[in-house]
């Protein structure tokens, strides 16, 4: 018997990830429509949705809040599941979202648990479960903060809560967390914090001490410790990206020539500096 429900459009945003969108697209062909908003990929991301998606979109990519804000009203239907690649939906979640589609729904959205793998298995503590996220909403009642990184949804209306996780491969291997995390998501980081400082505390002490609390935060307070070497390894990740961050607040304020070095060597004082004692 067919049990009457709302639509959905399920938007994956994409660029250059192929080695991780197939089997994000596999995990939500369920979809009434599947949308990929992809920008301007040159790996091959492109051609595999295409083989998946009942629409493939381009947009050039500012940010990640920037291109979902983009993708949404693109939606052909009112309910919609925003999946990123490193994520998977499993039977479970698509059987409670049905359950919400066929019901008249107080709510604008919904946040959703997320479970985390990293480097092989999963991490329960540290932050990373629940690690709510609002990703089932209504078209026209949801946007995401205009922020470069960390953006988080706002609704207009009440938000209720599924219990079925979303998958998510959140530290696949080293390189790619340095690369992803500690190199371009601090970058924005650090461009988000200088907006938003008035009066900030002496730069030195961010260096030293938030880096502390941050690793404090997630091994103990959190207990990271309870997941042994990963729990630890994200509990000092974390900790070099608030480091990480407040260096290249400071690098920013010397205000250098994006290329400082080039010709500096013949300068007179280097010449100076660069004679034997």
């Amino acid at each position: 018997m067919n049990i009457h429900r709302s639509k959905i459009t399920v938007i994956v945003p994409a660029g250059n990830r192929s080695d991780v969108v197939e089997d994000c697209l596999k995990s939500v062909r369920w979809a009434d429509e599947l949308l990929v908003v992809d920008s301007f990929s040159a790996d091959g991301t492109f051609e595999i949705a295409e083989r998946y998606a009942d629409r493939v979109l381009r947009n050039e990519y500012g940010f990640s809040a920037k291109q979902k804000n983009w993708a949404i009203p693109q939606a052909s239907h009112e309910w919609i599941l925003l999946v990123d690649t490193d994520e998977r939906v499993t039977e479970n979640l698509k059987n409670e979202i049905f359950s919400v589609l066929q019901s008249e729904s107080a709510f604008a959205g919904y946040r959703i648990p997320r479970v985390n793998y990293l480097f092989g298995s999963k991490v329960s503590h540290a932050g990373y479960y629940p690690d709510y996220q609002v990703r089932l909403f209504k078209r026209d009642a949801a946007r995401y903060q205009l922020r470069r990184v960390h953006a988080h949804v706002i609704l207009d209306g009440e938000c209720g809560t599924l219990q079925s996780p979303l998958v998510h491969y959140a530290h696949r291997d080293l390189d790619q967390t340095l690369r992803n995390l500690l190199i371009q998501m601090t970058t924005w980081e650090a461009e988000e914090r200088m907006q938003g400082m008035k009066k900030p505390l002496p730069l030195w002490f961010n260096i030293l001490f938030r880096p502390v609390g941050a690793f404090g935060l997630r091994y103990f307070a959190q207990a990271g410790w309870k997941d042994g070497y990963r729990g630890l390894a994200v509990s000092v990740i974390w900790a070099m990206y608030v480091a990480i961050t407040y260096l290249k607040i400071w690098e920013s304020g010397l205000k250098l020539d994006k290329a400082w070095w080039q010709g500096h060597w013949s300068d007179p004082q280097v010449q100076q500096d660069g004679k034997q004692p």
